[in-house]
């Protein structure tokens, strides 16, 4: 657990004292990331600095698990806190092999420990240890020197990672799969996090907690789908842009509101028995139609239940989608539009239906968050 107590830094400058961080007090629990987001010169990259003492707080205190930072040598608390930047800093004349195990070498680790650790953190981040291992820092692309400033960082196995837009110059492909990568590794890692960034759906996607920073100051610090739901000012609502609440369907997944009430019938029901489930049900269009793993494979349309004689089985049609209980709602709407549907069959991972979504379901959520936030939003003083 990382805990920020009044931090302050005040540069002194020939025309006046310069506040760039301002009494920032703020908590990131154990094993969450917290996304540091504003414009630039608004003091994420200062506080995060201070951290680690790269920039030497002015005044206030860094506590890491209870314990007063000031307290230890500058040493020993680089040594416990990764670091990982935009412009990577690899060695250019060590190799990669070199490059990552660079700070256990420095603590003392004998060598057959810090080797394993470097294979162990190549398989890690999806990189074949025996082909890269070797090989210099300029014989890697720009994304896979990332992907090595990522290991090296988590090479001494740091309870603490500072990360200063550390993936702000890949492209955005390749961003997307380190950062998909990245997230895989942190479920199984829990490490504690604060991550600079400018990129709003990024601080979305990957953090638990986010700090929105305005000219040194802190202005809100909150769980994304808070945040999106319920700006604290008109500053945060503006930087976080008019389709907040399109930006809430990333957050959201299929399981979080997914109605498992639903009707279904088999090959072998007759198309009377599927006019009757649809009128029961209150269906518009069409039923599900199931086989005997309770698996989607078609479906009858209403008008064909009502108009004509015979089996579902000769008179279904293809599902034009379904979605899956970990599938987020930007999917989900996205295969809506795509395929100009108001709702999509929900299955589990045997593909067994779990149940059904509907666009109208979608809305309601989202407007209730937002109602219930709006809500708990004390009146500002006018």
């Amino acid at each position: 657990m990382i805990r920020l107590d009044n931090l302050t830094k005040i540069y002194k400058t020939t025309e006046g004292p310069v506040t760039a961080a301002d009494r920032i007090s703020m908590e990131v629990p154990a094993g969450e990331i917290c996304i540091l987001l504003g414009p630039s010169g608004c003091g994420k990259t200062t506080t995060l600095k201070m951290i680690n003492r790269i920039v030497q707080p002015t005044s206030g205190r860094v506590l890491i698990d209870g314990e007063d930072t000031a307290e230890l040598d500058t040493q020993t608390l680089r040594h416990n806190i990764g670091y990982v930047i935009q412009q990577i800093g690899l060695f250019p004349n060590m190799t990669i092999e070199e490059n990552i195990s660079v700070v256990p070498r420095l603590m003392g680790w004998d060598k057959t420990k810090y080797r394993n650790r470097t294979r162990d953190l190549m398989d890690m981040i999806a990189m074949d240890p025996d082909a890269f291992l070797n090989c210099f820092p300029h014989e890697l692309s720009g994304g896979q020197q990332q992907r090595i400033g990522v290991a090296r960082a988590l090479a001494a196995d740091p309870p603490v990672m500072l990360m200063d837009e550390p993936f702000g110059a890949i492209d955005p492909i390749n961003r997307a799969v380190i950062q998909d990568e990245f997230l895989k590794m942190q479920k199984e890692l829990k490490k504690t996090i604060l991550f600079v960034s400018h990129d709003i759906d990024e601080a979305i996607k990957m953090g638990n907690r986010i700090a929105i920073f305005r000219a040194g100051q802190l202005v809100q610090y909150s769980e994304p789908d808070e945040l999106l739901a319920a700006p604290k000012n008109e500053f945060v609502e503006s930087f976080l842009g008019d389709d907040r609440a399109l930006k809430r369907l990333n957050l959201v997944k299929v399981r979080d509101v997914v109605n498992d009430t639903i009707g279904t019938v088999k090959p072998s029901d007759s198309l009377e028995t599927a006019h009757k489930r649809i009128e029961e049900y209150g269906y518009q269009n069409a039923i599900i139609m199931v086989n005997e793993q309770y698996q989607p494979v078609g479906m009858v349309a209403a008008s064909v239940a009502k108009n004509t004689k015979g089996y579902c089985s000769d008179h279904n049609s293809p599902m034009p989608a379904q979605v899956g209980l970990d599938d987020d709602l930007r999917k989900v709407v996205s295969l809506m539009f795509g395929h100009d549907i108001t709702w999509a069959p929900c299955v589990d991972e045997k593909e067994r239906l779990c149940g059904q979504i509907t666009q109208r379901t979608i809305t309601h959520h989202l407007s209730a968050r937002h109602a219930m936030q709006t809500a708990k939003k004390p009146a500002e003083v006018i």
